[in-house]
C-alpha cells in the first residue's frame, strides 16, 4: 500500500510538471514576440541608388550644377509618428550628432520636412540643392547663397578652408509624445534613440574664363 501510496505520487507530480512545461511552451508558441520599434532613414543618388550623389560623380561642386538626392524615411514604431527631417550645413570642425549623449548637431538648420507617416510607411522625396555663390575669404570659403529645392537660401557663417570637407548632415526628428516637443531621434519605452546621414562635398570656385 505504502508503495502504491509513493506511486501514485510520483505520477502526479510528473503530470503537474509535464503540464506546466506543456502550457509555457504553449503561451511562448501563440505569444507574438514585441517587435523593436525604430526609424528607417537613408539618402539616394540622382538614379534613386545608392550611387552618383554628385553631378558628374565628382564631389568637388561650383556653383551652378544641381545635385540631386532621394531622401527617404520608414516608420517601424508600430503606429502612426510625426517626423521631421532636418537638412544643416556642416564642415569637419562642427560637431555632428551624437548618437550616445542623443544630441543633434550644433549646425544650422538650412531646412526641414515634415510629415505623419502611418506605420511601415515610407517616405521618400527629392532635395535637389546647387551652390549659387561662394564667397572667398584668404584661405577660407563661405557658401553665401544655396537653392534648395527652388528655394533661395542663405547659410549661416560656415567656413571652409580652400572649400574642402563641407558637409550635409540629414537628422531625423519626431514629435515626442511625453511632453509634445519635437525631439532628436525617438523614443521606445524607456530607451532614446537616434538615425543621421552625412555627405561631405568640397565648394569650388569656377575656373577663370
Amino acid at each position: 500500500m505504502i508503495k502504491f501510496t509513493e506511486h501514485l505520487k510520483c505520477s502526479i507530480l510528473i503530470f503537474v510538471s509535464a503540464t506546466i512545461i506543456f502550457s509555457m511552451l504553449a503561451y511562448v508558441s501563440v505569444t507574438p514576440r514585441p517587435r523593436e520599434q525604430f526609424f528607417q532613414i537613408y539618402v539616394l543618388g540622382e538614379t534613386k541608388m545608392a550611387e552618383l550623389y554628385y553631378p558628374n560623380n565628382n564631389p568637388n561642386i561650383p556653383p551652378g550644377p544641381k545635385v540631386r538626392w532621394h531622401l527617404g524615411a520608414t516608420n517601424f514604431m508600430g503606429s502612426a509618428q510625426y517626423v521631421v527631417l532636418k537638412i544643416k550645413l556642416s564642415n569637419s570642425t562642427i560637431d555632428p550628432p551624437n548618437e550616445k549623449e542623443k544630441l543633434s548637431s550644433p549646425a544650422a538648420v538650412l531646412t526641414e520636412f515634415h510629415r505623419v507617416l502611418i506605420n511601415n510607411e515610407t517616405w521618400q522625396f527629392p532635395l535637389t540643392w546647387r551652390i549659387d555663390n561662394i564667397v572667398k575669404m584668404g584661405d577660407y570659403y563661405h557658401l553665401s547663397q544655396l537653392t534648395i529645392n527652388d528655394q533661395n537660401v542663405r547659410p549661416p557663417l560656415v567656413y571652409a578652408r580652400n572649400g574642402y570637407n563641407y558637409r550635409i548632415i540629414i537628422e531625423l526628428w519626431t514629435l515626442d509624445p511625453v511632453d509634445q516637443h519635437f525631439i532628436f531621434g525617438w523614443r521606445t519605452g524607456t530607451e532614446r534613440r537616434a538615425a543621421w546621414l552625412q555627405i561631405w562635398f568640397n565648394a569650388t570656385l569656377p575656373k577663370p574664363s
